[in-house]
C-alpha cells in the first residue's frame, strides 16, 4: 500500500470487496485500517471532554432507547453524558444477524484449527493471525486467554472485520461517532472481540473499563448481542447501573473479586438513586457506553443458550490509550 494513502485505501478496498469478496482483499483491508492510524495523528477532536449535551430524555427511568433510524450524535451524546448509556434497537437488522452468528462460529473453529496445527503461518478465509506493524510492531496480542474466556479477536478474522464494520456503516455509526468525538474513531485490536458466552458461566464481577484503559481517553463501546438475552431470557445479558459516573470508582474493595473490579458494596452505594437493571435485548439491538459505565455480565439462573455478541471499543485517535493497537473505522 502507498505510504500516506491508507485512509483512502480503506474505502477503495471496501468497495472492491463488496463487488467480489476475497480473503486477500479482506486481509489487505485490515492492514490498511491498521496502518492508516498514523495518518490520523495530529487530529484534535472536540475541545471539551466529556462534551456537553442537553438531556433529551429527562423523564426516562433506566436508560434511554432509540431505534437505529433515530441514532444521531445528539441522541448518543445526550444519553452518554446524562444517563451513562444508550440502548439502540435494531442496530443490525434481523436478516443480517444470522450471517454474523455463523461468522463467529467459523472464526472460532478457524482459530482452533490454527492453534492446534502448531503452524503459526496457517491461515483460512476466517482466520489470519494479526501482527501489529509500524509504530506498534512487536506489541503483544495475547490470544489464548481470550479464547479461553469465550472470545476471539475480531482482527484475527478479516472476514468478520469486514462484515461487522459494514454492518456499522449501514447503521451510520461512523458519522455518529465522528460527530461525538470530533474526529474519525479508531477501534482497538485488543478491545474488539467476537464472543460466544457459554451456558455454564456462573458469575461475573462489576467493572468500568476505564479502570484499566488509563486516564484522559475518549471512548464509545458498541456492545452488539446477536442472541436474545437479558430480562427473562434464558441467556446471559448485562446488569447495568443506569447512571453517569464522573470518575473511575475504587476497585478491589468491598467484596470485589479482582483488583480492577468494583465490589458489591461500592455498587450498592452508587446505585441508590439508579436501581440496577437487566434490560432485554433482541438479537441485533445494541448498547452504547463509555469507559466510565458500570456494568457486568448478567448470569441467568438457567442459561439454555450461548450468547453470541460482538464487542467493539472505539477511541478518539488524538488521545488513543496506551497499550492498545488501532484499526481505523
Amino acid at each position: 500500500m502507498d505510504e500516506g494513502r491508507n485512509v483512502d485505501a480503506i474505502d477503495l478496498l471496501r468497495a472492491a470487496n463488496a463487488l467480489a469478496p476475497s480473503p486477500e482483499l479482506e486481509k489487505t483491508l485490515v492492514r490498511a485500517r491498521h496502518l492508516a492510524f498514523e495518518e490520523l495523528e495530529g487530529e484534535v477532536g472536540v475541545a471539551q471532554w466529556p462534551p456537553s449535551y442537553p438531556d433529551l430524555t429527562p423523564d426516562v427511568a433506566g436508560l434511554p432507547e432509540v431505534d437505529s433510524s433515530e441514532l444521531t450524535t445528539e441522541a448518543l451524546g445526550s444519553a452518554l453524558v446524562n444517563h451513562g448509556a444508550l440502548i439502540v434497537r435494531n442496530l443490525v437488522p434481523e436478516g443480517a444477524v444470522a450471517p454474523l452468528v455463523e461468522g463467529i462460529d467459523r472464526a472460532f473453529d478457524a482459530y482452533d484449527e490454527w492453534f492446534e496445527s502448531g503452524d503459526r503461518e496457517y491461515t483460512t478465509e476466517w482466520f489470519s493471525d494479526f501482527k501489529p506493524e509500524g509504530a506498534f510492531h512487536g506489541q503483544m496480542v495475547p490470544k489464548g486467554w481470550v479464547r479461553e474466556g469465550g472470545g476471539v479477536y475480531t482482527a484475527d478474522s478479516p472476514r468478520m472485520v469486514y462484515q461487522v464494520t459494514e454492518a456499522f456503516e449501514a447503521a451510520n455509526l461512523r458519522d455518529v461517532l465522528t460527530g461525538y468525538m470530533g474526529e474519525r474513531p479508531a477501534l482497538s485490536v485488543k478491545k474488539n472481540t467476537l464472543r460466544r458466552v457459554p451456558t455454564d458461566m456462573k458469575a461475573a464481577d462489576w467493572h468500568q473499563d476505564g479502570a484499566f484503559l488509563g486516564e484522559g481517553i475518549r471512548s464509545v463501546n458498541v456492545w452488539l448481542p446477536l442472541t436474545r438475552c437479558g430480562g427473562d431470557a434464558p441467556t446471559a445479558g448485562l446488569d447495568l447501573v443506569p447512571a453517569r459516573m464522573d470518575r473511575v470508582l475504587e476497585t478491589g474493595t468491598e467484596g470485589a473479586w479482582f483488583d480492577w473490579s468494583v465490589g458489591p458494596g461500592v455498587v450498592e452505594r452508587v446505585s441508590q438513586d439508579a436501581k440496577v437493571i437487566r434490560p432485554e435485548f433482541a438479537a441485533g439491538d445494541a448498547l452504547l457506553f463509555d469507559d466510565l459505565f458500570l456494568h457486568r455480565t448478567g448470569v441467568a439462573e438457567s442459561m439454555e443458550f450461548e450468547r453470541y455478541a460482538v464487542e467493539s471499543w472505539f477511541f478518539a485517535p488524538s488521545v488513543y490509550p496506551d497499550k492498545q493497537i488501532p484499526l481505523v473505522f
